[in-house]
C-alpha cells in the first residue's frame, strides 16, 4: 500500500496536477541592526558579483563581471585577467578540484590548477555547446557538467555535449523557457529547471511544466534542495517550498509560499536556515532575508532581514555563500560583502 502510494505521488508530481498549496504571508519579521564598515584592497570585483563558492581548499570564488576571483582569507587575485575580459556569471569546482566559469557571450571556461600554461579551455558553440551565454553551472550525482544558457540547456559528459531545449524547440514554443537560469538533481534523480519562462521537472526522457494548482512558476532564478529534501524555488512568483512528503501528513501542502517579494537567490546554511536575496515589495530595497530552521514548520516562521547600505544604484544582491567560518558573502552590483552576523564589510579596490 505504501509503495502504491509514493508511486501515486510520483505521478502526481510530473503530470503536475498537485494540491494547493499554503500561504506563509503571515511571517514574524526581525530587522537585523547592522554597521558597515569598508576595507580598501587590491584587485576585488568591483562590479556585478553573480556567483560566490568556497573551494575544498576554502578559497573563496567569485564569478564577476570583470573577471573570476579567488581569495584565499588574504589578499584577491583574478585568475582570468589575462585569459578573458567576458562578463562571468557562475563558477563550479568540480569532483576532481577542476573549476569551471561560465559567461555571456564567450561561453564555458575550464580551469585545471595543477595544469600550468594549458590550465584554462574554452568551450563554445563550436565545440557543441547550445549557446554561449551561460548563467548556470551544475554537476550531477555522475560528474556531467550542465550549463544553463540563454539558448536551452547542455550536458557535458567530458566527451561530448548532449543539448536541451525545455519547450521542447517547437517553432511556437515559448523562448524564454530556452533562457536556463538554474538547474539541479534531486535525491531522486530527477532534474529540476528554472528559466525565464516556466519551471520544469526533468526526468531523463520528458520535460514537464511544474504548475501548483494549474499555475506555473515563472522566472525562476534559484532552485535548491535542502537537507531534508524539499525543493526550494524563488524568482517573480516569491519564494516556495515543495514539501515530497505533504500529502502523507495530515494538514501536510506539497507547496508553501514564504513570500510575494522577488527573490533572486536562495541558500541552505549548515544550520538549515534558509537565506535569500529578495527585493521588498512595499520598499523596493534589496534585502538579506534569513528564514529560521526551527520555525519552517510554524503558522508564522521566522524570518530577520538585513539591509545592507548601499550606494546610489548599486541596491541589488546576487549570490549567497556561508564560509567554512560561519560568515555570510554576498555579491552585490558594486562588489562584494561578507556579514559576520552584526558587521557587513565592504571589500573596495584601493584609488
Amino acid at each position: 500500500m505504501t509503495k502504491f502510494l509514493h508511486l501515486y505521488l510520483l505521478l502526481m508530481l510530473v503530470s503536475s496536477t498537485l494540491c494547493k498549496a499554503q500561504n506563509r504571508s503571515d511571517l514574524l519579521i526581525v530587522n537585523s541592526n547592522t554597521e558597515t564598515k569598508e576595507v580598501l584592497t587590491s584587485n576585488v570585483p568591483s562590479t556585478i558579483n553573480r556567483t560566490i563558492k568556497q573551494d575544498k581548499k576554502g578559497n573563496i570564488w567569485f564569478a564577476a563581471f570583470d573577471g573570476v576571483y579567488r581569495y584565499d582569507g588574504q589578499s584577491f587575485v583574478n585568475v582570468m585577467k589575462d585569459v578573458s575580459s567576458a562578463r562571468f556569471f557562475s563558477v563550479t569546482e568540480d569532483r576532481n578540484g577542476n573549476f569551471w566559469f561560465t559567461s555571456i557571450g564567450s561561453g564555458v571556461y575550464y580551469y585545471n590548477p595543477s595544469a600550468g600554461k594549458k590550465s584554462i579551455r574554452n568551450f563554445t558553440n563550436k565545440d557543441g555547446l547550445v549557446n554561449d551565454s551561460v548563467p548556470y553551472s551544475y554537476e550531477d550525482k555522475r560528474g556531467n557538467m550542465w550549463f544553463g544558457t540563454l539558448g536551452g540547456a547542455s550536458r557535458y559528459d567530458g566527451k561530448v555535449f548532449q543539448n536541451y531545449k525545455p519547450n521542447g524547440g517547437l517553432p511556437n514554443a515559448n523562448k524564454d523557457d530556452n533562457d536556463v537560469n538554474a538547474i539541479i538533481e534531486d535525491k531522486t534523480g530527477k532534474f529540476w529547471f528554472g528559466t525565464r519562462g516556466n519551471a520544469y521537472v526533468f526526468d531523463g526522457r520528458k520535460f514537464t511544466v511544474l504548475t501548483n494548482n494549474g499555475e506555473k512558476f515563472t522566472n525562476v532564478r534559484s532552485i535548491i534542495e535542502d537537507k531534508k529534501g524539499n525543493i526550494w524555488l524563488g524568482g517573480s512568483d516569491g519564494l516556495w517550498r515543495y514539501d515530497p512528503s505533504g500529502a502523507l501528513r495530515a494538514g501536510g501542502q506539497l507547496f508553501t509560499n514564504f513570500t510575494k517579494d522577488f527573490i533572486g537567490f536562495i541558500y541552505e546554511d549548515k544550520n538549515g536556515n534558509i537565506w535569500t536575496s529578495a527585493k521588498n515589495g512595499y520598499t523596493g530595497r534589496w534585502e538579506l532575508a534569513r528564514y529560521e530552521a526551527k520555525s519552517l514548520s510554524n503558522q508564522k516562521p521566522t524570518v530577520s532581514k538585513i539591509n545592507p547600505e548601499f550606494e546610489a544604484n548599486a541596491g541589488m544582491i546576487f549570490g549567497i555563500l556561508e564560509a567554512h567560518d560561519g560568515s555570510i558573502w554576498f555579491g552585490a552590483l558594486d562588489g562584494v560583502r561578507r556579514f559576520d552576523g552584526k558587521v557587513i564589510t565592504h571589500f573596495k579596490n584601493k584609488k
